[in-house]
């Protein structure tokens, strides 16, 4: 469990700022009376009532779709936690708990909010991006981190140059 601690950390360091950050474009700033706001060239917070998945994946329609959703995310956010319990390694705990607060920050906002409040867009030359949010932006990073922690070699097989399945002799 101690290996844990990382992505215990990852999580409500995640959730926190995931939940500031929304507070503060719909509270402080205020940008759901002034629409856009342009912080770069590239960059614009916009405010988007998100109703399906990360990027706006699988758009929920009618009332259950907000509690569906939500419910299928607190699911993948138990099966993260009994993996983060076995994680080997701080670098992978940190990941699954960044996936786990990005995760957390969104369903809260399903549950309070009935959808996910996004405000990030990133665009470029006619170009634009999905409008997303700190959260999605964990999530996105955690799952990068575990893909790269999945290419590199692991254990002391890996380690002497040999096969994984073949005995060191």
């Amino acid at each position: 469990m101690r290996k844990a601690w990382p992505g215990l950390v990852a999580a409500v360091l995640v959730f926190l700022a995931d939940q500031a950050s929304k507070y503060w474009v719909l509270h402080g700033l205020d940008l759901p009376h002034l629409g856009s706001v342009a912080v770069l060239p590239v960059l614009s917070f916009t405010l988007v009532w998100n109703q399906g998945i990360t990027f706006g994946l699988l758009q929920s329609g009618g009332g259950m779709g907000p509690v569906v959703l939500g419910a299928v995310a607190l699911a993948v956010v138990v099966v993260l936690g009994l993996w983060l319990r076995r994680a080997e390694n701080p670098f992978v705990a940190t990941a699954i708990g960044a996936i786990g607060g990005g995760a957390l920050g969104n369903v809260a906002d399903r549950f309070r909010y009935g959808a996910v409040v996004d405000f990030i867009h990133a665009h470029m030359a006619g170009h634009s991006f999905y409008v997303f949010n700190v959260g999605d932006a964990a999530i996105c990073c955690g799952v990068a981190a575990l893909l790269l922690d999945g290419m590199r070699p692991h254990g002391r097989a890996a380690m002497d140059g040999l096969p994984a399945d073949e005995p060191p002799g």
